[in-house]
């Protein structure tokens, strides 16, 4: 009897042996199907993101609808400058309608003038317009759409400067903005010694003080400067003449002909000229 008894608690615990193995490998493989479809979530979830991402940024620089992001230096009037908490100007109001040709919803972004190309290149922005003219070397790092305005670049003296052509301004010294045109001209003036300010209205508060001679800076820029500074004049020989265009990230076709194509259009209905005389008043 005694026999009989220990071996059924053997058997018992045999089984319970059993089961408990049993249910250690039940709770193994609901863990493993856990983590798989957890895994397998997360994967669809950072798919499912990556292709909103992709299709965000196709619509961003594709110009098929969405937002678009200028970035401009607003200092610089009657192209771009702040009214109250608003960027307005001739390039503000021109990309807008651009955008608008376009399909699109417009962002504008202001930074230094000499950042307006980085941000392009960096992929921040989609485009610049900032009275930027077409040279050399910009075309070596962007695009330009094509010309939508005849700019030059003019030199700003005190009324009684001695200063009365650019041959006298050898010697000089010149107050540009930086990483304007002027400011890659200026270089070339014999013995000139360079100022750069972030702004072109430091540089003529400069020469108001004497601390300079000269600025060289856009010519309508240069108007409204010296209509709000007394004693300055603009001189009647123009230091350069210039093309503006939009500036675009290097290789990026798409964009390029749906600006020019609504560009043109702007140009064909005389949109972009009544854009032009709301800020410009013919001489």
């Amino acid at each position: 009897m005694k026999k009989n008894v220990i071996v059924l608690a053997a058997a018992v615990c045999m089984a319970a042996a059993l089961t408990a193995c049993g249910s250690s490998k039940s709770a193994t493989e609901t863990t493993t199907a856990a983590a798989e479809t957890t895994t397998a979530t997360a994967e669809t979830t950072a798919a499912d993101a990556a292709a909103e991402t992709t299709a965000a940024e196709a619509e961003k620089t594709d110009g098929t609808g969405g937002k678009i992001v200028m970035v401009t230096n607003a200092e610089f009037p009657p192209y771009e400058y702040h009214e109250n908490n608003t960027i307005v100007g001739i390039d503000a109001d021109i990309a807008r309608a651009v955008a608008e040709q376009m399909g699109m919803e417009l962002e504008i972004q202001d930074m230094a003038f000499d950042s307006l190309i980085p941000a392009i290149q960096s992929g921040k922005a989609d485009f610049a317009a900032a009275g930027m003219t077409v040279n050399e070397d910009r075309l070596k790092n962007v695009d330009f759409t094509d010309t939508y305005a005849q700019a030059a670049q003019v030199i700003i003296v005190k009324t009684d400067s001695p200063i009365a052509s650019p041959d006298d301004l050898t010697g000089k010294k010149i107050g540009v903005q930086t990483g304007t045109t002027g400011d890659i001209y200026a270089d070339d003036i014999e013995n000139a010694e360079v100022q750069r300010f972030n702004k072109g209205m430091e540089a003529v508060m400069a020469l108001n003080q004497g601390k300079i001679d000269a600025v060289i800076i856009d010519r309508e820029p240069a108007k409204v400067f010296v209509k709000e500074n007394e004693g300055l004049k603009i001189l009647d020989e123009a230091f350069t003449e210039e093309e503006y265009a939009i500036a675009v990230k290097k290789g990026n076709t798409e964009l390029l002909d749906k600006m020019n194509a609504a560009i043109k259009e702007l140009k064909e209905s005389g949109e972009l000229q009544k854009i032009v005389d709301k800020y410009i008043t013919a001489e």
